[in-house]
């Protein structure tokens, strides 16, 4: 993998893992400060240890069992699908079609929720708020894990994602401590846009480079201009969803002008 390339891994990583982490610790800030931090932190750690051995299996498959261009091909599909899943939704908001995604909302759901639990205690553990955190941390995780490894794996380059991931970490983790609250200020409709845009434009990348293992000679195809291929891909995307937004775009309807309604003749 050339810089560029490298430059696009840790970047795409590292704003997919921030958006998860971010819809991670709404759901942990909302149970701990209602119900308390005991067994919100719990949670929390139950489902990093989960995370763990998920990553272990999941990474161990992918490089042991797949082909390098086999791998490239299932991977690509993979992040082809999952981004465009990503873009779907950034289109329809952007497009006014799909509410925003709004944490202060998220927040004030998700504590009613806990307000309204009963306290259910189990291994001297708020049932609930262990439960919550664990779900929200693990289901969120499970997104950030999917992404490191199919990137790594399949760039050659763990390390620059897992770096990725780890400066998302630690920059959620270090706002959420000064700002004890959601973070309502970061643009996380817009981080979704871009994110969708890079795993659509990866996977695409990918996808095409895998081709190669339905060949006789089962090995990769290669792109012409090699990494830098990635620039027109990542500008197809967004032109085509710039396209679709302008297509897709709720006009306001405009009210009838004061008197302009036909008024009913009377009889001669």
């Amino acid at each position: 993998m050339g810089s560029t390339a490298e430059w696009g891994l840790a970047v795409s990583v590292f704003v997919a893992a921030l958006v998860e982490m971010v819809e991670a610790l709404t759901i942990v800030l909302a149970m701990g400060m209602t119900r308390g931090w005991k067994s919100a932190l719990a949670g929390v750690g139950a489902a990093l240890v989960a995370l763990s051995a998920f990553t272990a299996a999941t990474g161990y498959a992918l490089a042991t069992w797949l082909p390098r261009a086999s791998l490239q091909l299932v991977v690509g599909i993979l992040l082809l699908i999952f981004g465009l899943q990503w873009l779907r939704k950034a289109i329809l908001r952007s497009s006014g079609r799909k509410a925003l995604h709004d944490e202060a909302q998220v927040y004030e759901k998700e504590t009613q929720a806990a307000q309204a639990a009963a306290h259910d205690v189990r291994f001297g553990l708020d049932w609930f708020s262990f439960v919550v955190s664990f779900k929200g941390v693990f289901l969120e995780g499970v997104e950030v894990v999917f992404i490191v490894i199919t990137f790594g794996l399949n760039a050659r380059n763990m390390p620059v994602a897992i770096l990725g991931a780890a400066a998302a970490f630690a920059v959620v983790l270090l706002l959420a401590v000064v700002v004890h609250a959601p973070l309502t200020k970061v643009p996380e409709n817009t981080l979704k846009f871009c994110v969708g845009l890079l795993l659509a434009t990866f996977g695409t990348f990918w996808s095409i480079e895998g081709l190669g293992s339905l060949t006789p000679s089962h090995q990769a195809l290669e792109w012409l201009g090699s990494d830098l291929a990635l620039l027109p891909i990542l500008a197809g995307w967004l032109v085509l969803s710039a396209v679709l937004i302008r297509v897709l775009k709720v006009r306001p309807t405009r009210p009838a002008p004061v008197g302009s309604a036909a008024v009913p003749q009377g009889k001669a």
